[in-house]
């Protein structure tokens, strides 16, 4: 069998099972919102947002748990009191295939990884820590 190459989110999307689709497309919309000038994309074959070149967050369904990518420790560290039910492991953040999706979770971790993301971007372009 050939391995699906996706060229949206949609197609990713509509290649899971029917009741893992309506959980990534409320994944993909807290996503958006909270990251709204990230560029949707294809990379390793799932929805990744792109945002000023940089790659921020990325999303999965699998057969028994989404997840959001990439997990660093500092990411786990910030939402280690979350009540919201997930597991962190290996640069992977996985919840359970459930209707109740954590939207302010969700929102606040896509939010950091954008943060995160555009850090090495500023001390690029010549922020205080460049050497003259």
């Amino acid at each position: 069998m050939a391995k699906a190459t996706f060229k949206s989110g949609d197609e990713y999307i509509a290649s899971r099972p029917d009741e893992t689709q309506a959980i990534l497309r409320r994944v993909r919309s807290i996503i958006r919102r909270a990251v709204p000038d990230a560029e949707e994309v294809i990379s390793y074959q799932i929805p990744a947002y792109k945002q000023h070149g940089t790659y921020v967050v990325y999303f999965a369904g699998w057969k028994q748990h989404y997840s959001l990518y990439p997990a660093s420790d500092r990411l786990v560290a910030a939402f280690k009191d979350d009540p919201a039910s997930y597991e962190a492991s290996k640069g992977t953040i996985r919840f359970p295939l459930a209707p109740c999706v954590p939207v302010r979770l969700i929102e606040g971790i896509a939010r950091f990884l954008a943060k995160e993301a555009a850090t090495p971007a500023r001390v690029k372009q010549g922020g205080p820590n460049k050497r003259r």
